[in-house]
């Protein structure tokens, strides 16, 4: 299962559970997907054909909700860990 943290406009953001557990979240548009790092600072970390501005954009809502996603992440991954 593959939680989505939040929409946010065009974007949806998410884990894939069977990943590594450093901090990151998914971001998909359209079709294609980006990666950022959550720790220890927001960071690119994939890009899977979006834009450069809309990556711009991307980071701007990731930094806004990291605090929010990092805490979503670590529930998920206890969650999945205890099962």
């Amino acid at each position: 299962m593959s939680p989505i943290f939040r929409h946010e406009g065009e974007y949806t953001f998410k884990i894939f559970s069977n990943e590594e557990e450093r901090m990151h979240v998914h971001v998909l548009y359209n079709g294609q997907e980006a990666k950022y790092w959550l720790e220890p600072r927001v960071e690119l970390a994939k890009n899977s054909g979006i834009a450069e501005h809309r990556l711009n954009e991307i980071k701007i809502i990731v930094e806004k909700y990291a605090d929010n996603f990092s805490e979503q992440f670590r529930q998920h991954i206890g969650k999945r860990i205890d099962d």
